[in-house]
């Protein structure tokens, strides 16, 4: 960019209209309040003003500023407003079954270059910064994090949690597969295994009406005693379901998840196979919301929504003040 700067009628516009004709120069045109000259046109020699409007241009300059200013704030506003809705969301299922909680994350917007980087000073020295000017914030993710919780023993036979990694599965009304970690298991009418919200767990599993106990082994085994036989009987095996990626799987609401293609598709075996966990009967594993952790996060997001709301008041008094000024 070349600036020229002289004082009236020292050539300023000729030295232009020479360097018009040289192709690697693109001409801006600039407000004036004085009169046309001789052979100069409007809108393309200059932009003809009178003093009331360029003082408007001058102050609609600073305004833009300002309301800059302000939407940047409000962005700040408006992913803390994100954050503390994730860390409400997590207190209100610090005792929900297998309950995992999730995490906010954000990341810049774009960046106005005032200056690019490497641009040469009016020395002709390369400078070593830029001036950027960012734009605000954004919801980058609200991730769930899969950290296993704490187990209670419950010692009731058809309570299992998983120790290590894996999902249970169940058959949704939709006729697709959902996965849970909330081993809180009933029988139904049919003596199916089922879910709380009467889901049968994957694969079906049926006890004997005349079941008198039900063992459950690390390996998922699930046996039963019945009146006269000699030793248990195995009706059949709890599978486990593990995915490429866990952050990837859709939280369905009622303690479920759902296959997407970011998670890949489950890989499904018996516990302790592989890298799967081992099922631990009598057992629930609890939510892994650390109410601490969740309370400084809670104050930290209440600090910076009041610093950005702060910032927004800071910026509308400037915006005040700028219409105000007068020349």
């Amino acid at each position: 960019m070349v600036i020229l700067s002289s004082p009236s009628g020292a050539g300023k516009t000729t030295l232009v209209k020479l360097l018009s004709k040289n192709k690697n120069f693109h001409i801006s045109i600039s407000h004036t309040t004085r009169k046309p000259r001789l052979n100069e046109i409007a809108d393309k020699d200059y932009y003809f003003v009178d003093h009331d409007k360029f003082e408007n241009l001058i102050k609609n300059e600073r305004n833009q500023e300002m309301i800059r200013s302000l939407y940047t704030a409000a962005t700040g506003m408006n992913a803390q407003d994100v954050n503390v809705s994730v860390i409400s969301n997590n207190l209100a299922n610090v005792n929900t079954t297998g309950f995992k909680r999730s995490r906010a994350e954000f990341q810049d917007l774009l960046y106005q270059n005032l200056r690019l980087v490497g641009t040469l000073s009016p020395s002709g020295q390369q400078v070593p910064t830029g001036a950027q000017l960012g734009l605000g914030v954004k919801t980058a993710s609200i991730q769930k994090v899969f950290i296993q919780g704490d187990f209670t023993q419950t010692n009731n036979p058809l309570d299992l949690a998983i120790q290590g990694k894996g999902f249970f599965q169940v058959a949704q009304a939709d006729g697709t597969i959902g996965y849970t970690r909330a081993g809180s298991f009933k029988i139904n009418n049919t003596g199916q295994i089922v879910t709380a919200d009467g889901l049968v767990v994957q694969p079906a599993i049926t006890i004997p009406t005349d079941a008198l106990d039900i063992s459950i082994d690390a390996q998922g085994g699930v046996s039963v005693t019945q009146p006269g036989a000699p030793a248990p009987t195995l009706v059949g095996t709890m599978q486990l379901a593990t995915f490429q990626n866990e952050a990837g799987l859709q939280a369905k609401g009622f303690n479920l998840f759902g296959q997407t293609d970011a998670s890949g598709a489950p890989v499904i075996g018996n516990p302790q196979t592989q890298d799967r966990g081992s099922t631990q009967q009598g057992f629930l594993e609890l939510s892994n919301v650390s109410v601490v952790e969740e309370l400084v996060n809670l104050i930290s997001a209440q600090r910076a929504y009041e610093v950005n709301s702060k910032t927004v008041q800071t910026a509308d008094e400037m915006l005040q003040i700028s219409n105000n000024m007068k020349r």
